[in-house]
């Protein structure tokens, strides 16, 4: 590239991430007439009469990315005379906006999801209303769907209640500045000192995270860690990739999520209403998990136990934390793809086996997630003692078609990230770095850098090698624009 395409990064990226989207069926673009419709609407949806709370005066949180703009959920808790802890946890009210049939909900149904690319988002709904009308901005009077949730000292559900409410965000907050504070490597974020008793609260959010947390383990959650990485920008030019990692404040939202997740699911069950479950099935590739186990010393049973498969995890962390990473994905393939099924009133759920939990429905960013903002229309219909708004043939059909285009859009923000760390080490060929072999077959050998941690293929000296070895390589040849890194041993 010459040195004006250098300060061209993002546009680079931009290019790249369009025709992938294309390529893999989704729409970069929304339809004249969806914007025409968004135009036509000029406030956040109003609130429902007496049905609807007010709960304005709480001290809600906002805890998302530090350059999230589509806010689709608040925390709030409050400790109870018992011991127990009441948590709240509202999410952002799209249904009422977001109407059938129009052109916005065709396009949403379309691409199912926002798209995270490392240049461009591409979002699920037009951002006048993901980052304004529908989402929990700071300081704005929102409605919102709100589950409540009364936790027990040991982190089981005692009793749980949904209901609407107007809402008002507090305090706007960053997974890695709140997580840092929490964990006592950083200071605490003049946001949370703005707002009285927000302190304590976020501490009592923490507390009951890691309660609700233990007790899934107990249960068999799983204990995974994967390494991603995301570019950095200096104006258009990529300066660096930031790992990734989880924190308390990750911790937080994740937990309480998967908790709301369950409630609503059981909600609409027990109102004899259909609903959308993301289940991730016994993994058929249970030998293999076996086999890597066996290899570290662990001895698994023949029958799929997550309770079981999470001890291997935890003894394998602590005795190479630098190589979990490699294992957890290897492990993440072998369990198979997450997919959405439908559940019909008094039908046995499939579960989803690393959360090891049996109820799970998508409900908690209908910003982002079309399977979330179905969810919301079913929870509507089940308040409101209306129809439901889908058939069951329809819902099925909804359920196979989200799952094959969130695994599309997936592959879209791999495909740009894979440019982005191209774009990184191009001006690097023939340096050599410290990497670690992560896969190994007849298809070919990859290998992970240290730092910075960008995978690419080993397409020399690659003879006798084996998942886990480690050993210094050169990297000869990128190729931006289809993502491709080779390196020679």
């Amino acid at each position: 590239m010459t040195k004006s395409d250098d300060q061209q990064h993002r546009a680079i990226l931009q290019r790249i991430a369009r025709r992938v989207m294309l390529e893999r069926g989704l729409l970069p673009d929304f339809s004249a007439q969806a914007m025409n419709e968004c135009n036509g609407i000029h406030g956040a949806a109003a609130d429902h009469g007496e049905s609807t709370r007010d709960l304005r005066t709480l001290a809600w949180c906002s805890i998302d990315n530090d350059d999230s703009r589509d806010l689709d959920q608040l925390t709030v808790a409050e400790p109870l005379p018992d011991g127990t802890v009441k948590i709240f946890v509202a999410i952002a009210d799209v249904e009422s906006t977001v109407r059938m049939p129009s052109a916005i909900d065709e396009h949403a149904k379309h691409n199912t999801t926002s798209v995270y690319t490392a240049a461009e988002i591409f979002p699920m709904l037009p951002e006048k209303l993901s980052t304004d009308l529908t989402s929990l901005n700071l300081e704005s009077d929102r409605l919102a769907f709100i589950v409540e949730m009364i936790i027990a000292e040991d982190g089981s559900l005692q009793n749980s209640e949904l209901y609407r409410a107007a809402v008002r965000n507090r305090a706007k907050l960053a997974y890695n500045s709140v997580g840092a504070w929490l964990e006592g490597s950083g200071p605490m974020p003049k946001e949370i000192g703005s707002v009285n008793g927000l302190e304590e609260n976020l501490r009592l959010q923490d507390r009951t995270a890691r309660k609700l947390k233990s007790l899934r383990h107990i249960h068999g959650a799983l204990d995974l860690e994967t390494i991603e990485a995301r570019p950095v920008f200096d104006g258009d030019e990529i300066r660096d990739l930031e790992t990734e990692k989880r924190n308390a404040a990750k911790d937080i939202i994740e937990d309480f999520m998967i908790t709301a997740n369950g409630v609503t699911a059981r909600y609409l069950s027990g109102k004899n209403i259909p609903s959308l479950r993301r289940v991730v099935r016994t993994p058929k590739r249970w030998e293999r998990i076996v086999e890597l186990a066996l290899e570290r010393g662990f001895t698994l049973p023949e029958a799929p136990d997550s309770i079981a498969l999470d001890k291997f995890l935890l003894s394998a962390k602590s005795a190479d934390p630098l190589r979990f990473p490699d294992l957890s994905l290897s492990v993440i393939k072998l369990l198979g793809a997450g997919e959405y099924v439908v559940e019909l009133p008094g039908g046995s759920s499939v579960g989803h086996f690393g959360l090891a939990v049996k109820d799970y429905a998508h409900s908690t960013a209908p910003n982002r997630r079309y399977p979330d903002l179905i969810t919301q229309r079913l929870l509507n219909a089940a308040m409101a003692g209306s129809s439901v708004p889908y058939t069951n043939d329809e819902l099925a059909e909804l359920a196979k078609h989200c799952t094959e285009n969130e695994d599309a859009a997936k592959k879209v923000e791999r495909q740009v990230g894979k440019s982005a760390a191209a774009l990184v080490l191009e001006s690097k060929i023939n340096q050599w770095f410290a990497a670690i072999v992560t896969g190994a077959s007849a298809k070919g050998t990859w290998v992970r850098l240290l730092d910075p941690p960008i995978e690419g293929r080993l397409v020399n000296g690659f003879a006798g090698v084996d998942v886990g070895d480690r050993f210094r390589v050169q990297l000869v040849h990128t190729d931006v624009d289809r993502g491709y890194i080779d390196f020679k041993k």
